[in-house]
C-alpha cells in the first residue's frame, strides 16, 4: 500500500486533535473529490513498518484523541490488508483513543459479508473502529455546514454499537440515534 499524507495535528476528521493517515488508491472516483490525486494506488510513498511506527509515535501524545483513516479509500481490499496491522498495534497501545475511518463504501451493502469490498480483513478491521463515515461523496449533496462529512448522504456510524446490535446506529455530535 502507498499513502498520500500523514497529518499529525488534524482537527477536521473526527473529534479532537487526531493523527490522520490518507491512503492511496480509490476506485470510486467521486465527482468533486477533495483528494483526487490519491485515487492512484501508486501515488505517494510506500507504507512501511517505519511509517506505522511514525503514526504510533505521533499518536502517543496526551492531546491526541485518536487516529483517522481516509483516502484514497481505506476499504479497498488491498488497503484493508495493509491497515489491519496498524489498527491492531494502535488498539494495543492506545485503548483509550478512538479510531475513525472514512469510506465511500456503505456498511450494509459493501462491507458486510458478500459485499463488493468485503475480504478476509474486513470484519476484524470493522471491529477495531469506533466511527465509520460511509458513503460516496456526492457533489450535488455537498454541504459545508455538515460536521465531519462532505455530503448529506454520508453517515457517521457508531460502529461498536452497530456491530453489537446488528442494526445501524448513527453518531451525531457525541450522541447516538437509530439510523
Amino acid at each position: 500500500m502507498n499513502y498520500a499524507e500523514i497529518k499529525k495535528h488534524d482537527i477536521a476528521n473526527g473529534v479532537g486533535v487526531r493523527v490522520s493517515l490518507f491512503v492511496s488508491g480509490c476506485t470510486h472516483r467521486c465527482k468533486g473529490c477533495f483528494n483526487a490525486v490519491a485515487w492512484d494506488f501508486a501515488y505517494g510513498k510506500p507504507f512501511t513498518e517505519q511509517t506505522e511506527e511514525e503514526i504510533l509515535a505521533a499518536s502517543g501524545h496526551d492531546y491526541i484523541a485518536g487516529l483517522s483513516l481516509l483516502g484514497g479509500e481505506p476499504f479497498e481490499p488491498c488497503n484493508q490488508r495493509a491497515l489491519l496491522p496498524l489498527l491492531r498495534a494502535f488498539r494495543a497501545r492506545f485503548a483509550d483513543k478512538t479510531v475513525w475511518c472514512y469510506t465511500g463504501y456503505t456498511l450494509e451493502k459493501d462491507l458486510y459479508a458478500g459485499g463488493r469490498a468485503h475480504c478476509e480483513a474486513t470484519e476484524e478491521m470493522l471491529s477495531l473502529l469506533d466511527v465509520l463515515v460511509d458513503g460516496e461523496f456526492v457533489e450535488e449533496l455537498k454541504d459545508l455546514k455538515l460536521r465531519f462529512r462532505g455530503s448529506s448522504n454520508q453517515r457517521i456510524i457508531d460502529l461498536p454499537r452497530t456491530l453489537r446490535a446488528g442494526v445501524t446506529h448513527l453518531w451525531k455530535d457525541g450522541k447516538y440515534e437509530n439510523g
